[in-house]
């Protein structure tokens, strides 16, 4: 199955109604600096209860309420140092009214009761004790979930104690809980987006093996050691190849890649979760690796180079599309690149041809369509390659690596990609963003 229905759909469902969020991210009146969340997923009952710890700081000089996404979730109880504070909930909104007005600079910390039975966001397995989440943060734990909004995390994760688990960061601690329980804690010490954060646990089997300084974690219930090894036989090398792209060394010290039951790809910050029959299908043919190419590449382009707001979400996933058919031709050959580039181009010509084209800037991604996911994906993909034609092989990739590192750990916009881009090649390219990003009219 081509990569675009096999791995992406699962990123796109239900995942960017978030999206007034990073509309009133522009007008937001504080930043959160800081997570602290303890979460007890309920494998077979398919819910989660949690409490976090929320740590802003205010940007207005009379801060009297704040607002953050808790998408389905009941709201138990928000307090303040031990002070019970007002809240309402609508819409995926929770508002919360502080019991004194902060001054602009003024830290915060509040705290959030919840439990739920979500829908999205996060995923039961209860006949393999498998869950995972994906994507939509706030399914889970109450948190603002816009892209350009980075935090570190505490994550104290309570599960059944034959499971072995993932999460952002460095793992802090493990401790039996009772007769039945580990309590997990992670800490993830870089601020990353929301949307990042998560964990997966199972029955799994675990094998690490070792590439440098990175320590590299492969978790998985139906494979052997021997077909670990041959599913992910490619990781450090890809690792390897972005490095060298982006000029930027992978951000953490262990990359896990889990194989659940069923899932078509997610990345979180430093692990990704992949379904079964993407390790059947690397068994079956060795260049079927499209799927931990395209997660591996989030790593860089997504995780830590972050669009702004989701109108800008082709920055993620065009770019990680493209580098995916970047590192097959560095493994397999030109051709194998061509073959990649001609089936985004034709997925997008499909679009286009049935009149369906746009910007790949989105005026609003709230309720994107099938058409709009295949823009971002495949044409992102596809005018990236083309960019490349343009500017040509050393000031494209000079390009790519200066636009990594200079906007590395920060958001960014399609304006921002465009002027490094130019910076590099010495060509004014808004002719060529304004054929094809933006779709005006020469």
């Amino acid at each position: 199955m081509r990569r675009t229905r096999f791995f992406l759909l699962l990123l796109c469902v239900g995942a960017f109604a978030a999206n007034a969020s990073a509309q009133a991210a522009a007008q937001r009146s504080f930043d959160v600096l800081h997570y602290e969340a303890r979460v007890e997923p309920d494998i077979a009952q398919k819910t989660v209860a949690g409490e976090v710890r929320i740590t802003l700081v205010s940007l207005a000089d009379k801060l009297t309420a704040v607002e953050f996404d808790c998408g389905e979730l009941t709201i138990k109880a928000v307090r303040h140092i031990g002070e019970d504070l007002k809240f309402t909930r609508q819409g995926g909104r929770l508002t919360i009214t502080l019991s004194r007005p902060a001054k602009a600079g003024e830290w915060r910390r509040i705290t959030v009761e919840y439990q739920g039975a979500p829908r999205r966001g996060i995923r039961f397995f209860p006949e393999r004790e498998q869950t995972y989440t994906a994507f939509s943060t706030s399914q889970w734990m109450v948190c603002v979930d816009a892209p350009e909004d980075r935090a570190t995390l505490r994550l104290v994760l309570i599960l059944p104690a034959k499971l072995k688990a993932v999460a952002n960061g460095r793992l802090v601690s493990s401790r039996a809980w009772g007769e039945d329980k580990t309590v997990y804690e992670w800490r993830e010490e870089k601020p990353v987006p929301s949307y990042t954060y998560g964990f997966a646990a199972g029955p799994f089997r675990e094998l690490t093996e070792g590439r440098g300084r990175v320590r590299l974690r492969y978790l998985a219930a139906q494979f052997t050691d021997d077909e670990l090894r041959r599913i992910f036989r490619d990781t450090a090398d890809m690792i390897g190849f972005f490095e060298e792209r982006a000029g930027v060394p992978y951000a953490d010290e262990t990359y896990t890649q889990v194989l659940a039951e069923r899932g078509y790809g997610q990345e979180m910050s430093g692990f990704t979760v992949m379904g079964e029959g993407y390790g059947r299908s690397v068994l079956a043919n060795e260049k079927d690796i499209g799927l931990g190419a395209h997660e591996l590449a989030h790593q860089w382009w997504g995780n830590m180079v972050t669009c702004a707001t989701w109108s800008h979400f082709w920055l993620n996933e065009g770019m990680a599309t493209f580098m995916t058919a970047a590192y097959k031709e560095r493994r397999f050959g030109r051709e194998e690149y061509l073959r990649e580039i001609e089936a985004s181009r034709k997925d997008y010509e499909r679009v286009r041809d049935a009149g369906k084209d746009k910007s790949l800037v989105f005026p609003d991604w709230s309720n994107p369509t099938a058409e709009d996911r295949t823009l971002v994906y495949d044409k992102g993909a596809y005018v990236i390659h083309l960019l490349r034609d343009e500017m040509g092989e050393r000031a494209f990739w000079s390009g790519l690596r200066q636009y990594t590192r200079a906007y590395f750990g920060k958001s960014v916009t399609t304006a921002d990609f465009k002027k490094t881009m130019e910076r590099a090649s010495g060509k004014n390219l808004s002719a060529f963003f304004d054929k094809w990003v933006y779709l005006k009219k020469q």
